[in-house]
């Protein structure tokens, strides 16, 4: 452990210097003029003050330094301290890129002290942010289309932009006091109960909110998002623009030998995706931040390193494939098919201006990009859910009778 830690500690700063520098978010401006940077509820292009959320800003305005989990050598956690009307205590740490986009872009809102408000407000209530940030832009949809009024909102005009609205409605949805009562449980729910035209704007997957990246750029990150048995998730999933040369070599080391582009969307991808996610249900099951840039065997030497077990590659990946087809199982018990594999009727549609004005999710690549993966996974091709063969080859064949798979 020592060993690893060393090499840790020494390689960290330079191979993810961003990261160590600034934290996520320091590509806001690249971001905008790709077109992955929400904006309006993800139905918007070409953010117009992408520089005012960047990382980079927050380090030269309002830092006041960069903290970490216990003994991490990638330190990434920022701390802002405001002492303006808006007082943001920096006990709280500061906002990520998630909060930044969820919080700031998808509301129309570029005033970054709101968004370091809205950040401590959401640490001191227990709340996520990226459901957070997305409920409160539907909510703004809403009140532009006059699905919700002044009547409905208790006098807030929660029109894009409105950071005092954006805050307000943080408090009252931690207490679920007007407004917030509606939307408490996310955006799913809160449609089901303004009827059809709201059910549009929720921008969600399984119940649970779209993360603030954006699957008409990221064909395989929509597919990730799509199947994700949790529903719309970024982490245990892939980024198609996120493969740079180190990254690369690790793909190698499980068979991806030739590099695949961004637009693909072919069997090559698919193949692309099913192995980088399955890792990164490792991740999970090992509680292990995907920061570090450990590869893949270093992943290896710390499983052997802290429990003592003579462990594989090979091994490991069975467990990461493992958790995902018993979570798949747990769906097909509780009545999830294949038609929940699906993305917000949002995604099908171009911005209206910018990167993306032109392109969009098509659904026919998407159905066919689902069946292919269901089949590589050894998955029944028409419901998604996991064969008792697949099963069986897990060693969880026991599952299949627990959730009444034949």
């Amino acid at each position: 452990i020592r060993e690893l830690t060393a090499w840790f500690n020494e390689n960290m700063p330079k191979l993810s210097p961003n990261i160590h520098n600034y934290g996520t978010g320091a590509v806001m401006d690249a971001f905008a003029e790709s077109g992955n940077l929400p904006y309006h509820n993800f139905r918007d292009g070409n953010f117009p003050n992408p520089d005012a959320l960047d990382a980079k800003t927050i380090k030269k305005t309002v830092s006041i330094g960069m903290e970490t989990c216990f003994a991490c050598t990638v330190r990434c956690k920022k701390v802002v301290k405001i002492e303006d009307k808006l007082m943001v205590d920096p006990t709280f740490g500061g906002p990520e890129y998630e909060t930044l986009a969820s919080l700031g872009s998808d509301c129309g809102i570029d005033d970054l002290a709101s968004v370091c408000k809205g950040h401590e407000l959401c640490q001191r209530y227990g709340l996520d942010t990226i459901s957070i940030g997305a409920s409160i832009a539907f909510a703004m949809e809403c009140f532009e289309k006059g699905l919700l009024t002044r009547r409905d909102t208790g006098g807030i005009e929660l029109n894009f932009g409105n950071t005092d609205a954006m805050l307000q409605l943080i408090s009252l949805i931690a207490r679920r006091e007007g407004i917030g009562d509606l939307l408490a449980e996310g955006v799913k729910r809160a449609a089901e109960k303004l009827g059809p035209e709201a059910r549009e704007l929720a921008i969600h997957v399984k119940g649970l909110e779209v993360p603030m990246h954006e699957p008409r750029l990221k064909r395989a990150l929509g597919l990730g998002y799509a199947v994700s048995p949790t529903g719309a998730d970024h982490v245990h999933n892939i980024h198609d623009t996120a493969f740079d040369d180190n990254m690369w070599n690790d793909m190698r080391s499980l068979g991806v030998l030739d590099r695949v582009t961004v637009e693909d969307f072919g069997p090559a991808k698919i193949r692309l995706f099913r192995y980088f996610s399955t890792w990164r249900h490792l991740a999970n099951c090992l509680v292990l931040c995907i920061f570090p840039p450990w590869d893949y065997e270093q992943k290896v030497d710390l499983v052997k390193a802290v429990t003592g077990w003579n462990t594989t590659a090979f091994e490991l990946w069975k467990v990461g494939e493992r958790a995902l087809n018993m979570t798949r199982a747990f769906n097909f018990r509780e009545g999830f098919t294949a038609k929940d594999d699906w993305l917000p009727d949002r995604f099908f549609h171009p911005h209206n201006v910018g990167a993306l004005a032109k392109t969009a999710v098509d659904g026919e690549q998407l159905l066919r990009a689902r069946r292919i993966y269901y089949r590589m996974m050894g998955w029944n091709g028409e419901t998604g859910s996991p064969t008792r063969e697949k099963l069986e080859e897990l060693d969880v064949g026991w599952v299949a009778d627990k959730v009444g798979i034949e």
